[in-house]
């Protein structure tokens, strides 16, 4: 596993190795996310986050917060490329906004990887 150190916040890891294994991590595919009503509802899914979820970076937040508060959360996004892909470029940097904001004041450490397969696997 490859993370940019010292140009990337410790929450954050961008990997590309062939295969990346987490224990405990919450793994999405990067075609289920390529829209963020899309990728909302991956993580409602598989969070099993409340109904009242909404569709808003705000509504987002509070829920991952909830969600944090119960213990810590790693997020592992495969072929991360695809992540918010048919959206506005802002809506990515919103995203890790978001998590950059829980990341440094959730009561519980979040962790995303975004993990990309190298052209070889491809």
């Amino acid at each position: 596993m490859t993370d940019d150190e010292g140009r990337l916040p410790a929450w954050l890891i961008v990997c590309r190795d062939d295969a990346v294994e987490l224990p405990d991590s919450v793994v999405l595919a990067g075609a289920a996310t390529r829209t963020r009503a899309g990728l909302f509802a991956a993580l409602a899914t598989t969070l099993a986050l409340p109904a009242y979820l909404g569709d808003t970076w705000d509504a987002l937040s509070d829920v991952l917060r909830d969600r944090l508060a119960a213990g810590p959360l790693t997020l592992l996004i495969n072929d991360a490329g695809q992540l918010l892909a048919d959206e506005p470029a802002d809506q990515y940097a919103l995203l890790l906004t978001v998590l950059g904001n829980l990341a440094t004041s959730a009561p519980h450490p979040l962790r995303l990887v975004l993990h990309e397969a190298s052209p070889a696997d491809r």
